[in-house]
This record gives structure tokens, C-alpha cells and sequence, in this order.
């Protein structure tokens, strides 16, 4: 699968009209659902060895609007990966401790360690989208006043940025992941939500209530991907209305960054190799 379709260049403006939410290729449903399980046992391959090589960590940020499929594409794409070497972090209303330090702090908590995967759902990204579309969310970080001004946000674009680039030079790979869905297909998920009890419980009035907010939403957005789309960490903007594909596009571009790291498993010393063959040796003579 070709991925530059789905990359925001970066150093360009972006603008979401020019990236299909409907879009799925010459692929079809089942054709799709078979290379997702062939992925699925090539990520399981590489995490074996990114955990035994344990050098770098693999950081998954996967930002949405509501019902565009963060869970769900993370339950299947990950599926396969031994639970002790993946961990997901899901970012919800900061807590008073959180607001209590800087923006950035929650997150730098949860990075990855090496040899690990690390999944942000949501991240330090909403400090840029859902804090920029209500304003007055800023107030409860208790900035100093001369910190709080018109540049805020092109100010932690540049610090993320940085950020970013520290995580890269110590070997913390960022993948960035927009899940694009369209507008009507979020109402279609939505009344799908309301109309199955089975699904009443992932249904909240507030999601309506951002729903109403949507071209602020798509406007910040926009921005993000304009200012922080960058040559280490790019952002990829990956058609959400048919979820099957949506799946198959994050697998393969995971497994194809993983591949260009060239892993490999230790080499081991000739003194590890000759205990090997002794432990072998009293092994085999046991009784």
C-alpha cells in the first residue's frame, strides 16, 4: 500500500478537503480483512524483535473525533502483540494534579520505554484542538497572565515540535495517526450508538454537544497538521468511513516504519554462547 497519499506534507498548509474520509482504493472488504491478519503477524514479528533488540521505543499517537474508531482500530491492528511489551494510555479530562503542571507532563510520564509500544488515544495534542475550540478550558492551567497571549498556539506548536524532536534523537519512533472521518458518517455512528442498547454506553450528551463545534474542530485541526507535520514525525490523516480500511492503512504503515528501523535480535558474545552450550550440556545429562 502506498502511504504518501495519506501524509500531510509537512512545511505546506493542509487543508482536510484534499484527503477523502470515504476513500478505501481498489481494495474490498475481504480482501482487506486477510492482509490485516498477515499484518497483524508481522507487527507480533517486529515487536519481538524491537523488545529483545530493546534500543528503540515505538510511540502511536492516534487523534479523532468522536466515533471515527480510535478503540476499535487499536483492539485489531494490535491484537497479536504480547501485552508485557505494549501499553495504552487513553487521555481523558486532565485531573487537578495534571493542571497542576505544565502541559506536556501527563504525557512525558507515559512515554514508552525502549524496546517497548507505547499507544497515546488522545494525547498531548488536545492542548492544541479541543483547549484552542473552548478557550476557556486555558483559564483552569493557570498560566501567569503575561504567559497567556495571542500566540499561545503557535508557541506549542514549536515547543511540540521540539518535543518531538527530542523523543526521535533518543530513539522514541513518533507515529502520528488522524482517523478521518466524515461528518455524516459520525451521525450515521452516533444514531447506530442511540439505537442499540448494546451501545448506549459509548453515547454521552457532550458528544453531541462537540458534534455542534464540528467546522471549529476541522479549522484547528488543520493547523495542526500545517505546523506540526514535520520531516521526523509526520502526521497521517487516514480515511476513517470504512473502519476495515482504516485498519489495514495504520497496520501497514506501523509495520512499514518498524521494518526501515533494520531491526535485529542481539548478537551474542562467544562467553554468552559457550554458557549456552554448557547449560545445554546439563541439561541433556539430566536423568
Amino acid at each position: 500500500m502506498k502511504h504518501e497519499p495519506f501524509i500531510a506534507t509537512p512545511n505546506s498548509t493542509i487543508k482536510l478537503k484534499n484527503f477523502d474520509p470515504k476513500y478505501s482504493g481498489s481494495l474490498d472488504k475481504k480482501t482487506a480483512q486477510l492482509e490485516l491478519q498477515a499484518g497483524v503477524e508481522r507487527l507480533a514479528a517486529y515487536q519481538n524483535v524491537l523488545y529483545a533488540q530493546n534500543s528503540y521505543a515505538l510511540l502511536i499517537i492516534f487523534q479523532a473525533m468522536d466515533a471515527a474508531g480510535k478503540d476499535s482500530t487499536i483492539k485489531h491492528v494490535m491484537s497479536g502483540v504480547n501485552p508485557q511489551g505494549c501499553q495504552v494510555y487513553s487521555f481523558k479530562k486532565p485531573s487537578d494534579e495534571e493542571l497542576d503542571h505544565d502541559y506536556l507532563w501527563r504525557s512525558a510520564r507515559a512515554l514508552p520505554e525502549r524496546g517497548r509500544i507505547g499507544i497515546f488515544n488522545r494525547s498531548y495534542y488536545e492542548e492544541v484542538l479541543v483547549v484552542r475550540v473552548h478557550p476557556e478550558l486555558l483559564a483552569l492551567q493557570k498560566l501567569p497572565p503575561a504567559l497567556n497571549h495571542k500566540k499561545i498556539w503557535d508557541q506549542r506548536f514549536e515547543e511540540i515540535n521540539n518535543f518531538e524532536k527530542y523523543l526521535v534523537n533518543n530513539g522514541i519512533i513518533v507515529l502520528k495517526f488522524f482517523l478521518h472521518v466524515s461528518k455524516e458518517e459520525q451521525k450515521k455512528r452516533f444514531l447506530d450508538r442511540i439505537n442499540q442498547p448494546e451501545k448506549n454506553w459509548k453515547f454521552s450528551a457532550s458528544d453531541a454537544k462537540e458534534r455542534a463545534a464540528w467546522d471549529e474542530y476541522m479549522s484547528a485541526y488543520e493547523a495542526v497538521f500545517s505546523h506540526t507535520s514535520t520531516p521526523w514525525s509526520p502526521w497521517y490523516i487516514i480515511p476513517a468511513d470504512q473502519k476495515w480500511f482504516t485498519r489495514l492503512a495504520v497496520s501497514d504503515i506501523i509495520c512499514s516504519k518498524l521494518k526501515s528501523l533494520n531491526l535485529t535480535y542481539p548478537t551474542m558474545t562467544q562467553q554468552h554462547q559457550q554458557d549456552l552450550l554448557e547449560a545445554k550440556k546439563v541439561l541433556e545429562q539430566e536423568p
